[in-house]
């Protein structure tokens, strides 16, 4: 079924990371990074289906090369902790074809990324075949219309005019400075530096120990920039993701249909975690036990009430004289128990068959997950071991540098990929982190224990059934048989009652749970194991009300006669 999975990176040098090595793991393609001097070969990578470079109007053709365009992208950042590009991993439907997944991806990053400026390069991978999924790497730094590349983030100097302190790029400040602002720069007071203005430095003959001016911590952003980086922009692309996949899926005529929002906004509420609220909820609405206590509260019901035919099964054994109406009775209560034992056993029946569906939806979602989990620890173990031959290695073996870098990043982005598909079977779990799959796993290991309750549970509820349909037999047989049509008669007239009780009993004990239908299912069951024809009773109801109706017009002649002779006249 088809399912909303969006997930935003950042490709950083402080990460570890680089575009080229991204860019030629997710495309299996070999590529040399000018940046470190590393070759990156995922050439014999399986499970690529389709990859491409998609430019804006202003960026160089050759780039259409993602070898030019990412070592491009490496050569315009300098620093060593440089953002690089941004990745986004979407999980593609599963039930539209490879040509309509191309198709659906192509368009989307057409309308959101490269109409808004970006490059980019994305590739479909589907490693076993029920996985489809898109890499898409973008890069981050605007371009101008000449082609080359506009700077992401502009030195603001904070200047100084009439107490008051604002900031301003370089050329912003050659019109401030003649409106009389200016820039501040750390000058020597006596025993501490502080940031003072030319002209007021000069007043006081303070020296001024540092060339650089005050200026803001990051620098002003690029507008544009800024539009792609915020929280508002990756939410809209997120909804624009999930409008995108709906209409391909209506224009090939698939019911189905995903959503962007968190279960909370969707209006499920959170108990909160996977989700464990979300589903619970839908346990409770399916009829399923949610805990152990739900179904002690059912074993304590169905033994309370035991306890009270055994009372009433005692009480009865006391009397001197067994009458009709004292086993019309015992045989309605007897009646009774079976129906409330066989809907027990009914319900439990319902329950296993929904836990049964959980756990075969999550045991291999948690099965895939743990062994990811596994794989991921394992790599970021041979992460740490491979930065310590590292360290440990000379700088006069520039060789075995270049390879342990090789090994370095080829590490770092199977991390990533593994950190990728962990992320995508969390929310497959419909859970959020890694602690509410803990939980779920729990919640897994608890529904095998309801399981084995249940089984448990269904073993007693048997035996009872079977111990009740006895003693209503012996009942059956205790009149003598020219008896059988007055213990039928008393037992049609109490059993409303009876059937009261009996719904009221449910009621009490299944709650919201509690079904009709159910209790009629029961009741036909019952009344076969107790070779008992309901049409029999049926029909003598019919009986009972037709004697009764022919009993009130022979009661009442005289208005018989007045009808006669008003005929005659």
């Amino acid at each position: 079924m088809a399912i909303y999975h969006m997930e935003a990176k950042v490709v950083s040098r402080g990460s570890g990371r680089s575009a080229v090595a991204a860019s030629a793991y997710m495309s299996c393609s070999r590529m040399y990074n000018d940046y470190d001097g590393i070759q990156h070969d995922y050439t014999r990578k399986h499970g690529l289906i389709y990859q491409e470079v998609m430019l804006p109007p202003m960026a160089p053709p050759d780039w259409k090369d993602r070898e030019q365009l990412w070592n491009a992208v490496e050569a315009a950042e300098k620093t060593k902790d440089s953002r690089l590009a941004r990745e986004f991993v979407v999980a593609l439907p599963i039930e539209l074809d490879t040509d309509s997944n191309i198709s659906l991806i192509r368009d989307f990053i057409q309308k959101n990324f490269v109409d808004l400026g970006m490059c980019a390069d994305f590739a479909i991978h589907d490693t076993d075949g029920h996985n489809p999924h898109a890499h898409i790497l973008l890069t981050v730094r605007p371009l101008n219309e000449n082609g080359t590349w506009q700077y992401k983030t502009e030195k603001e100097y904070l200047c100084i005019k009439d107490g008051k302190e604002k900031g301003f790029t370089a050329a912003e400040f050659k019109e401030a400075q003649k409106e009389g602002w200016e820039k501040q720069y750390r000058y020597q007071a006596v025993k501490k530096k502080i940031y003072l203005t030319p002209s007021a430095a000069l007043e006081k003959g303070y020296e001024r120990v540092d060339k650089h001016p005050k200026s803001t911590r990051y620098g002003r952003q690029n507008p544009i920039s800024e539009r792609w980086n915020s929280e508002e922009q990756i939410c809209l692309w997120r909804e624009k993701w999930a409008e995108a996949v709906n209409k391909m899926l209506a224009q090939n005529q698939i019911h189905a249909s995903i959503d962007h929002r968190s279960f909370a906004n969707q209006g499920i509420t959170e108990q909160p975690t996977i989700h464990e609220g979300y589903i619970a909820q839908n346990m409770e609405k399916k009829g399923m036990i949610s805990d152990r206590c739900e179904i002690n509260r059912q074993i304590r019901a169905d033994n309370k009430m035991l306890r009270e035919l055994k009372a009433q099964v005692a009480k009865l054994a006391q009397a001197v004289e067994r009458s009709i109406p004292v086993i019309a009775e015992t045989m309605e209560a007897i009646r009774n128990h079976m129906i409330f034992t066989q809907y027990h056993l009914l319900h439990n029946e319902m329950q296993k068959e929904v836990i049964h569906d959980w756990i075969q939806h999550f045991h291999p979602i948690l099965n895939k997950y743990n062994t990811v989990k596994k794989k991921l620890k394992a790599k970021i173990a041979e992460k740490k071991e491979l930065n310590l031959q590292k360290d440990k290695t000379r700088i006069l073996n520039p060789i075995q540098h270049i390879k342990l870098n090789q090994q370095l990043t080829t590490v770092t982005e199977e991390i990533e990929e593994l950190k990728s598909r962990k992320e995508h079977l969390i929310f497959q779990a419909e859970c959020s982190t890694d602690k509410d799959m803990t939980n779920l796993s729990k919640k897994y290991d608890q529904m095998n224990k309801n399981l084995d309750v249940l089984d448990s549970q269904d073993v007693t509820l048997k035996a009872q059934l079977k111990k009740d349909a006895a003693a209503f037999r012996e009942e059956s047989f205790r009149p003598e048989p020219e008896q059988y049509l007055e213990l039928l008669d008393t037992r049609i007239q109490i059993r409303p009652d009876f059937q009261d009780k009996l719904i009221t009993q449910l009621k009490a004990t299944f709650g919201k749970y509690y079904d009709y239908h159910r209790r009629d299912i029961a009741a036909e069951e019952v009344d076969y194991l107790n070779v008992e024809d309901p049409d029999v009773f049926s029909h003598r109801i019919w009986e009972l009300e037709y004697h009764r109706k022919q009993e009130m017009r022979r009661s009442r002649p005289g208005r018989s006669k007045k009808k006669s002779h008003d005929m005659e006249l």
